[in-house]
């Protein structure tokens, strides 16, 4: 595993629906609140409902999930904000291309029989 890998890694393992609130979800992730608000004002982490009230937020598992990438993120490469938005958004869409090369490749197997 390469160090890439490592940060990539997701550390979170409830897939049962689970629901965190705000001081929830900053406790499982070990940061302030101030860091998960300013999280969703950049849209890198969004509660699950539009509820005006931060202390009502909701977040699910994915959230977590991102919450603790984007900590790893900042911790080891050391980004601001908006850094860490793009760089999250970008290796989103890594992930996305490499499960369409799967995909494809896949179907480029079955087709030649394999």
């Amino acid at each position: 595993m390469t160090s890439k890998d490592r940060i990539l890694t997701v550390e979170v393992t409830d897939t049962d629906g689970s629901t965190f609130s705000l001081r929830e979800i900053c406790e499982r992730g070990d940061c302030h609140a101030e860091f998960v608000i300013k999280l969703v004002d950049y849209g890198v982490i969004a509660p699950l409902d539009e509820v005006p009230e931060m202390r009502q937020w909701q977040f699910d598992v994915a959230a977590l999930s991102r919450l603790q990438k984007a900590l790893r993120l900042q911790r080891d490469l050391k980004l601001n904000l908006p850094g860490l938005a793009m760089s999250l958004e970008l290796l989103d869409e890594v992930q996305d291309m490499r499960r369409e090369v799967d995909r494809l490749n896949q179907r480029i197997r079955q087709l030649m029989g394999e």
